[in-house]
């Protein structure tokens, strides 16, 4: 059962000995991750007690206030759970997430234009053909899953288009040190993951078997944290079962989810050479080193301009 804030702290004072159990900063790096937590957290409304004074996995209930206004109790362990396979901010707030629990929108009387007809539905308007994006595949180089084999990289018509420009940045940077295509944007796995057998990481290297991922916390301060972690693993998994490496560039504060990944401010020069050092850990130098171009813009081994 968990404790009040102040009950708890006395409890650990008993235990400890010590009028501060717990100095300012100790679990610092456990909450840093989670900056939307960190602006919801009021010292002066629990007990004074600063969050890097709390353990993550403590029995107590804090008291937060999101951005909206909203107060509400609740343990470490929830809020850091809390936000799921959302990406908004209102997620880790127990009311804004509960529409049930929020007032009644304003129902506004509808307006009409001053000729008294009515307006033209989108469903009357004609249907036009949107020309293909520029530098996007033509219809027949997409395939689907059911097309390939397990292990395979290959255009899926399904994934997602990029839309971070440090994603972007990233994989110009890594074709600026390898020869390789990074055309592909999904890999045909075993098991599925969210209910389909491909996967899709930010960058996909086949000729090394090797999948980037780019990992930071977001807008909202909710991505990559909390069982969004949990997820992270299991895509890791999916795709070592089909003989692919994951190489995760975590931004801080984001901290490492495995021995291979690499913690970085940013998507830079260097952190990027550290990727290709990385990669060379994984796959072997020589092999990472047949796909590297030299400074006259060709690989190595006679490959690509």
């Amino acid at each position: 059962m968990p404790w009040s804030v102040e009950q708890w702290w006395q409890r650990r004072q008993r235990i400890t000995g010590l009028a501060v159990p717990s100095p300012i900063g100790r679990y610092r790096d456990a909450w840093a991750p989670f900056t939307a937590l960190v602006e919801q957290y009021r010292p002066e409304r629990n007990h004074g007690l600063v969050l890097s004074q709390i353990p993550p996995a403590a029995e107590v209930y804090l008291v937060w206030v999101c951005t909206v206004g909203h107060e509400f109790v609740a343990t470490p362990a929830e809020q850091r759970g809390r936000p799921g396979r959302t990406r908004s901010s209102r997620s880790w707030c127990p009311v804004c997430a509960t529409p049930s629990l929020l007032p009644p929108a304003p129902r506004w009387p509808r307006l009409h234009n001053s000729g008294g007809e009515a307006v033209e539905t989108s469903s009357r308007m004609p249907a036009r053909r949107v020309a293909p994006r520029h530098g996007s595949p033509t219809p027949e180089l997409w395939r689907s899953a059911a097309e390939v084999s397990p292990g395979e990289a290959f255009r899926s018509e399904r994934a997602p288009r990029a839309t971070s420009a440090a994603e972007g940045r990233l994989r110009a940077l890594i074709a600026q040190r390898l020869d390789v295509d990074l055309s592909p944007n999904a890999v045909r796995v075993r098991s599925p993951f969210f209910g389909r057998l491909e996967v899709w990481p930010d960058v996909i290297v086949p000729e090394l078997a090797i999948a980037v991922e780019l990992d930071t916390v977001g807008r909202n301060g909710d991505e990559h944290v909390g069982r969004r972690e949990g997820s992270d693993r299991r895509k890791d998994a999916v795709l070592a079962q089909v003989g692919w490496h994951v190489v995760r560039l975590r931004c801080r504060p984001l901290r490492a989810l495995g021995p291979d990944d690499l913690v970085v401010a940013g998507v830079s020069g260097a952190s990027v050479d550290a990727l290709i050092e990385r990669m060379g850990e994984v796959r072997g130098d020589l092999l990472v080193k047949a796909y590297r171009r030299t400074a006259a813009g060709r690989s190595p081994v006679g490959g690509r301009p």
